[in-house]
């Protein structure tokens, strides 16, 4: 089944629906081809920036000058392949950019290096075959990290150093689901996680001896999302700190510091900058360790700092030009910062920040946008079935006063969050009418490391009953009419969709399963190995917990779901596999329910072409809007 559309319909005034879907489907259009800019990497001398940007209609490589380095002129897109790009790094020498790019615009990646000019590009990890990730550059830039997941259930997980110029690749580590987070500058040390998601352990490892010596705590329940090796500040005995980002043994993800010595040598470690009010999720440091950029989560929304280690002075950055932060580095000598920011009513932009004078400069060109005010969300708290504080992100319909018909929108990961970013699909809900509730239930992050684990395997079935909560929510808020409320969500939350629907009829008035699993047995079979490895902490091992993950599968209940339901899937999918969409289409098909399945052709997990997301929206809209105006 490939690409199918519709004309565009009108909407008739039907209980609040008085918008028109045309109106609707153009808006989301335009959001759409709002393109934005994205995942900046600075050149060494900092006159220069290389970021992604889906300008072109499909994420590029682009690079251009800064302001402050003089005129910015045009950017230039350094071509590679016809495949999206979804990462880029500079190296330290200023020679390379390493990139890292979806094959075929599905799951699996290839890792390249081109030069600055475009010139010269190689492939140097990765095929149709083989799955390769991007790791990090040396620090003197004459070798990169790439990372080769293991094929088969029971393999290894092997990193090498690349060397760009000729493609040679040396081992450097390997292990079951292993991640290289940063190196030292000789190389003697190199930091690596490893672990399932939600049970990672990081250890440092000594070349010279080859040893490794635990980082932090083991065992300990908890994710490392980015360590990084600076020199110590002076006078400190150590010559290296390792400064980690983790929630491992600690509440909250927060800043550790840990002394290394000779020998894998640990000293005492500490929380360093504390917030009990929020979530580090961005670290860098200049290459003499003194500066530390920090970015945190506060209830989705982003606040930045910069510490001096040798003072232990933070400075707080004002005036940050978007609600959410999605990207920071630091210079390697520390005068400039670059962000990757945005909003609801603005898409990705880049900006640089003079760490000297606090001033914001532009670093990247936006689009134009519609001429019409787009929803700013509110963050409204609520309580689960349970008595546990849930929060959630409402569009509500400009000037609607009564109850209206909503959508419930459900991220996926689990442990993804829902946060204030630019979303062409919540706005053009909003525009045909429809309430967008965004919540961000038990299993996702930024909320404490209890929350983001309070869903792991058995906890499943508390999840299912948060998102009744938020349907109780807009009921009893006088939010949303009880008979007109869509559930609809994206690869976990397809799969909650489906659930939600399928263990509890007569809830929800239709959904919208994108990508999600249907059956958690087939998903673990079929599945890429690497992430069937990693994901049981999760959702239960497919074998101890067989009994649990058959009673928790959609699939095994397609009976009890009687409303109507549109699911949608990529062609190339091998997260979340396109059987996950076929058999529960097919199921409901047998049973004469009313299903209609949209298949995104050359898409993965994540849907990268402007015209694959506006084809996505589209459909959605004459869905929900033919479903919620029954």
């Amino acid at each position: 089944m490939g690409l199918v559309e519709r004309e565009p319909v009108q909407v008739g005034t039907v209980g609040g629906l008085d918008r028109s879907l045309t109106a609707a489907e153009e808006l989301a259009d335009e959001l759409v081809d709002a393109w934005g800019s994205w995942a900046p990497t600075l050149s060494p001398d900092c006159a220069r920036i290389a970021f992604l940007s889906d300008r072109s209609g499909s994420p590029c490589v682009w690079v251009q000058h800064l302001p402050a380095a003089g005129p910015s002129g045009e950017p230039i897109m350094i071509k590679i392949s016809e495949d999206p790009v979804v990462g880029v790094n500079w190296s330290a020498d200023g020679g390379w950019l390493a990139c890292c790019l979806a094959t075929d615009g599905g799951v699996r990646t290839q890792v390249w290096v081109v030069r600055p000019d475009g010139s010269d590009a190689r492939r140097i990890g990765g095929s149709s075959e083989e799955h390769a990730e991007l790791g990090p550059w040396t620090r003197s830039g004459h070798r990169v990290v790439v990372i080769v997941p293991a094929e088969r259930a029971d393999g290894k997980t092997v990193s090498y150093l690349a060397d760009p110029a000729t493609g040679e690749l040396t081992t450097l580590a390997s292990g079951e689901l292993i991640s290289v987070l940063d190196l030292s500058v000789d190389q003697e040390y190199v930091i690596i996680r490893d672990g399932q998601r939600g049970k990672q352990f990081c250890v440092v490892v000594d070349r010279l001896v080859d040893q490794h010596y635990p980082l932090l705590p083991y065992p300990a329940t908890g994710s490392t999302e980015r360590a990084i090796m600076r020199p110590a500040p002076a006078g400190d005995d150590e010559p290296l700190v390792a400064y980690v980002a983790t929630d491992a043994g600690l509440p909250r993800r927060q800043l550790v510091a840990i002394p290394l010595g000779p020998h894998g040598w640990r000293g005492h470690s500490g929380v360093f900058c504390p917030r009990d009010d929020a979530e580090l999720e961005g670290l860098d440091a200049d290459d003499s360790g003194r500066l530390l950029l920090l970015v945190w989560n506060v209830d989705g929304r982003s606040e930045v700092e910069l510490v001096d280690t040798w003072t232990d002075e933070s400075r707080p950055i004002p005036g940050v030009p978007g609600l959410v932060v999605s990207g920071a580095l630091l210079s390697r000598d520390g005068s400039t910062a670059v962000f990757a920011v945005e909003g609801p009513e603005r898409p990705r932009e880049l900006w640089s920040l003079d760490v000297a004078t606090f001033r914001w400069s532009r670093a990247t060109d936006t689009p134009s946008l519609p001429n019409r005010a787009l929803v700013r969300p509110t963050l409204t708290t609520f309580t689960a079935r349970d008595g546990l504080r849930l929060s959630g992100w409402l569009y509500r319909v400009p000037g609607q006063l009564s109850a209206g018909p909503a959508m419930i929108s459900l991220h996926g990961g689990p442990e993804a969050q829902e946060r204030p970013t630019f979303n062409p699909q919540h706005q053009a809900m909003t525009a045909a009418g429809i309430t967008v509730f965004a919540p961000n239930i038990r299993g996702s992050s930024g909320f404490g490391r209890a929350f983001v684990h309070a869903d792991d395997v058995h906890g499943r079935l508390d999840a299912f009953d948060d998102v009744l909560a938020c349907r109780d929510f807009l009921v009893g808020s006088g939010i949303a009419d009880p008979e007109r409320i869509a559930l609809t969500g994206r690869s976990y939350g397809g799969y909650l969709t489906l659930a939600s629907l399928a263990f509890s009829p007569g809830a929800f008035t239709a959904g919208v399963d994108i990508c999600g699993m249907s059956d958690l047995q087939t998903f673990f079979r079929d599945t890429e190995p690497w992430i069937a490895a990693a994901a049981v902490s999760k959702y239960g091992d497919p074998e101890r917990d067989e009994t649990l993950l058959k009673a928790i599968s959609p699939l095994h209940a397609a009976a009890n779901i009687d409303v109507p339901l549109l699911v949608v899937h990529g062609e190339l999918d091998s997260n979340v596999p396109l059987g996950e969409a076929r058999q529960i289409v097919g199921a409901l098909r047998r049973l004469s329910r009313p299903v209609e399945y949209l298949q995104l052709d050359g898409e993965g997990h994540e849907y990268r072409r402007a015209d694959s997301r506006k084809i996505l929206i589209r459909r959605m809209l004459r869905f929900l809007s033919r479903a919620l105006t029954a």
